[in-house]
């Protein structure tokens, strides 16, 4: 069963996700705000981050990051 939420990013109802995609409170402020195809388009975005700067997701800098990224572009921030 799909669960609905207003979605800040598309401010319209959309399906949510099934479970927080991160850890901790972030996790929880996404799975309650995001929807499912915003988080969808987040993760191409993320792929592209990574390929373009060549990140290694072993660096704390590099997970510091795309932390930012995903912020700013999940919440405008």
């Amino acid at each position: 069963m799909t669960r609905t939420i207003h979605c800040v990013k598309l401010d319209a109802p959309a399906e949510g996700l099934a479970f927080p995609p991160f850890p901790g409170p972030l996790g929880e402020r996404i799975f309650n705000n995001i929807s499912k195809p915003v988080w969808q388009q987040w993760l191409g975005h993320q792929t592209i981050l990574i390929n373009e700067y060549k990140l290694s997701l072993l660096e704390p800098e590099a997970k510091k990051f795309l932390e930012t990224e995903m912020k700013k572009f999940l919440f405008s921030e």
